[in-house]
């Protein structure tokens, strides 16, 4: 597979937004120097979606997706528990879990979040498939400074990476809304059909600056 970008060993920055539509972003190794950081001009949320795909063969504990801002290190958080085989939504340092046995490795996840501050209830869709709401942190707003963060878990605004914890594969498609998406709309996504791409994060129009060693390739297409 040929590369779309020359392997990055310090740091480059997308100066204007690109389309990345078809690329994917590829974490090659385990390490905790190694991230993508996404721009988003939004910093106040009252609720929120994030889509993204992502494509692993870890058996250990990995972030997938982490937004942290001055007061809150784990303000929006998706992160994968194999111990217990859960995926755990955190919104603003609250945490719940969803058990989900298929997680499989080596294949192609569509994931999606939601959470509204007025009801407190957050819901994931896995590959298309709803989960139950459940109640994580509801009264006060997402607000601050966002830092979003792909490959690595932040403990502190814009560091405290752990290596046992980051993310190995490639992800694709990170889109972010500042609204919840409908069913109709999440299905759409997870289908790679028309939708309406992110007004915070977009993949077609992503602002996003690489450290360390991950690459931009063509997306990694299974035939069958």
């Amino acid at each position: 597979m040929k590369s779309f970008l020359v392997l990055v060993m310090l740091t480059a920055c997308a100066a204007v937004p690109q389309d990345l539509s078809g690329k994917m972003f590829t974490f090659p190794q385990k390490t905790n120097t190694a991230y993508v950081s996404l721009t988003a001009t939004i910093q106040d949320f009252s609720s929120i979606t994030v889509c993204h795909r992502s494509f692993t063969d870890l058996k250990r504990d990995h972030i997938l997706f982490s937004l942290s801002t001055p007061s809150n290190s784990n303000d929006i958080l998706i992160f994968w528990d194999d111990k217990n085989k859960e995926l755990e939504p955190h919104i603003r340092d609250q945490k719940v879990e969803y058990g989900w046995p298929d997680y499989k490795p080596n294949m192609w996840h569509s994931i999606c979040t939601t959470w509204d501050s007025s009801t407190g209830l957050v819901q994931l869709w896995f590959d298309g498939q709803p989960s139950i709401r459940k109640y994580i942190s509801s009264g006060s707003n997402i607000r601050g400074r966002p830092i979003i963060i792909l490959g690595q878990e932040q403990d502190s605004h814009g560091g405290g990476f752990d290596i046992n914890q980051c993310f190995v594969g490639m992800m694709s498609d990170v889109h972010m809304w500042n609204y919840i998406l409908s069913p109709c709309e999440i299905q759409s996504y997870v289908d790679i059909k028309n939708f309406t791409p992110g007004n915070v994060l977009n993949w077609k129009a992503l602002n996003f600056q690489i450290t360390g060693r991950v690459l931009i390739e063509d997306k990694l297409k299974i035939c069958y």
